[in-house]
């Protein structure tokens, strides 16, 4: 089923042997044959495994992964995707390379933009009417 390292392009590897995988049973609905078959697939991998992983990819990895974390340290996938556990695995296998790939991509960085003008005095012009309907709704003596 799994053969040879997975490679995220453009740098980083899994080894084989720091993937851990295991079939359990899949949820829903199924009949009988839900409670016989083991078809959903749970990957685990230490992301310290993983080879090239840098400071701020790893620190990627953890943000784009945090409700797929155990403890800090291992990453769990699941896939329960087809009825067939090979196919699940292979997509369990791609969903890895995808969450590595993005994790691998540097954001591109914020550049503050200043409101326009017309934007701004609408806003002022809007808290403007706001004001002179709260004011008119206010109790005088000359009434």
């Amino acid at each position: 089923m799994i053969e040879g390292p997975l490679i995220a392009e453009p740098a980083l590897r899994v080894p084989v042997w720091a993937l851990r995988w295991r079939a359990v049973r899949s949820g829903g609905p199924g009949g009988q044959n839900v409670n016989k078959v083991a078809s959903k697939v749970e990957l685990r991998v230490a992301i310290a495994c993983i080879e090239g992983l840098t400071e701020q990819t790893g620190a990627r990895l953890r943000a784009l992964a945090k409700t797929r974390l155990v403890g800090s340290d291992e990453l769990v996938i699941t896939s329960e995707r087809t009825r067939d556990q090979g196919r699940n695995l292979d997509d369990a296998l791609v969903k890895l390379r995808v969450l590595l790939e993005a994790a691998q991509r540097q954001p591109r960085p914020r550049r503050p933009t200043r409101p326009t003008r017309g934007s701004v005095e609408r806003r002022l012009a809007a808290k403007q009417r706001r004001g002179d309907t709260k004011a008119g709704r206010r109790w005088s003596d000359e009434s």
